[in-house]
């Protein structure tokens, strides 16, 4: 039957379309349905644009510190309709190239709002967005497997709930017509501080109120100090153990009213705010509860190969749980394929996953914290080694930076690590595999780093966890 698929992937995000790839790949006859954007968030309003905006505002504060460099700039400036055009621009290219990679690999792209009807079927209606070429329209579909790859959305907070004008998601601060001259941002968690960095650097006064403790939560808390010190030397105002309690909008901007954890309460004015709490699940309008599948907290529930609770429905990305990272959907997207297919899949371990934010400095980590680890009942070497000792980071003028690295005392397994600095993104994934290959700290001393870079700092910070450190 035309209409009948061995797997039907909801959604075209990273989890989606990289299952669904896979999932082709092994022989299934696959679809994906999607009602907005191909490739999903990641792609479109996510990941992909907001990293061509933060490359923009690193150009241009290194423009702005050509004399640090021995170089002259003169008569420059922000176009910010330029800087977002160049930004639409890179994310309509990878949403056609994933567009590109569904049709090399022959899946079928289904254009429609889905809801599971039966077990097995799935009814997909006609939205207003416009199909891309090719798709099939909506109607209903039968599959012996379905996934559930709907990724999920911007938390919203009573009473402080998004405009678009004045108060803003990720939507709106990823294509402003202008960039506003004062901001408070709700949040510190990656979001939040990439933005706090992008509108920092292209002009804005910008205010950060985080409800926990420390910034960046999920990080190392050295790690998120050394980071709010340098965003508070950047001229980034930081409230942390505060809320922001009540928002009143005026005609041009919001004034919010702040609660702290000691009792004071003040007001705070700003031309724009920006709602970074998190995000939730999409699970409302599927017909989840049609079937009985399981949720829990806005999220699917699934096991470790991302089976649900129905048998032949399954869940990846965002909707299945955190981290909610593009990384860790397409990983799960494959995962599904896999066991879909009959293959040895390999169930996710958590603690293996990588999580990075492109702020400035960089953040980059994997595995235990070291208050994490020492919960676990771990005795711990720890090792740390600043950027400052290292040449390549020194030429490069950023010598601001720290690896940290943390040890089974017993084994010398490698348990977790921690970086803050210039390029860390790229440098974590040399931990990740050492991870993943359950290395210790005498394989990684003998290893080889090449000189002059930054990554001579992960060898220097295993180093340091064992007293022998040469640069510091």
């Amino acid at each position: 039957m035309a209409n009948s698929y061995d797997v039907l992937f909801i959604g075209s995000g990273p989890g989606g379309y990289v299952g669904a790839i896979r999932a082709a790949q092994l022989g299934l006859k696959v679809g994906v349905i999607e009602r907005t954007h191909i490739g999903g968030i990641c792609p479109n309003w996510g990941c992909i644009p907001a990293k061509a905006l933060l490359r923009s505002a690193e150009i241009f504060h290194y423009i702005e510190h050509a004399k640090d460099y021995g170089l002259v700039a003169e008569k420059f400036g922000v176009d910010i309709s330029g800087v977002v055009k160049r930004s639409r621009g890179i994310a309509a290219q990878m949403s056609n190239g994933v567009g590109f990679l569904l049709k090399k690999n022959k899946v079928d792209v289904i254009w429609g709002q889905a809801s599971l009807t039966a077990p097995g079927k799935v009814t997909v209606a006609a939205v207003a967005e416009p199909a891309p070429k090719g798709a099939l329209p909506a109607g209903e579909y039968t599959a012996k497997n379905i996934v559930i790859a709907t990724g999920a959305r911007p938390r919203a907070l009573p009473g402080i709930e998004p405009d678009k004008k004045l108060i803003w998601t990720y939507f709106e601060a990823l294509a402003p017509a202008s960039v506003p001259k004062s901001l408070l941002i709700m949040g510190s968690g990656a979001i939040g501080v990439e933005f706090a960095t992008f509108y920092k650097t292209m002009g804005s006064d910008v205010t950060i109120v985080e409800l926990l403790p420390q910034i960046l939560p999920v990080e190392d808390a050295e790690i998120a100090e050394h980071a709010r010190k340098r965003f508070e030397k950047q001229g980034i105002k930081i409230l942390t153990g505060a809320k922001v309690s009540k928002v009143v909008k005026g005609a041009d901007n919001v004034t919010a009213t702040i609660e702290t954890a000691d009792g004071k309460v003040e007001t705070l004015t700003a031309e724009r705010l920006i709602s970074a709490v998190g995000v939730v699940g999409n699970i409302e309008n599927l017909g989840l509860e049609t079937l009985g599948v399981k949720t829990d907290r806005g999220c699917v529930v699934v096991d470790g190969l991302c089976r649900t609770n129905v048998p032949g429905v399954w869940a990846i990305g965002d909707v299945a749980g955190p981290p909610m990272l593009a990384h860790k959907a397409e990983h799960e997207g494959v995962i599904a394929a896999e066991a879909i297919a009959g293959k040895h899949a390999h169930a996710m371990d958590k603690l293996m996953i990588p999580g990075c934010t492109y702020c400035m400095p960089q953040i980059a980590s994997v595995g235990l914290t070291e208050k994490k680890a020492k919960e676990a009942g771990y005795e711990i070497k720890v090792g740390r080694f600043p950027f400052i000792g290292n040449g390549k980071a020194v030429a490069l003028g950023e010598p601001d930076g720290l690896v940290k690295t943390i040890f089974d005392a017993k084994t010398g397994r490698l348990l977790g690590a921690h970086l803050v600095g210039a390029e860390v993104t790229e440098l974590i994934q040399g931990f990740v595999l050492a991870m993943n290959l359950e290395t210790t700290e005498e394989e990684l001393i003998n290893a080889v780093f090449p000189h002059p870079t930054v990554s001579e700092t992960m060898h220097e910070s295993v180093l340091s966890a064992y007293g022998r450190a040469i640069h510091v």
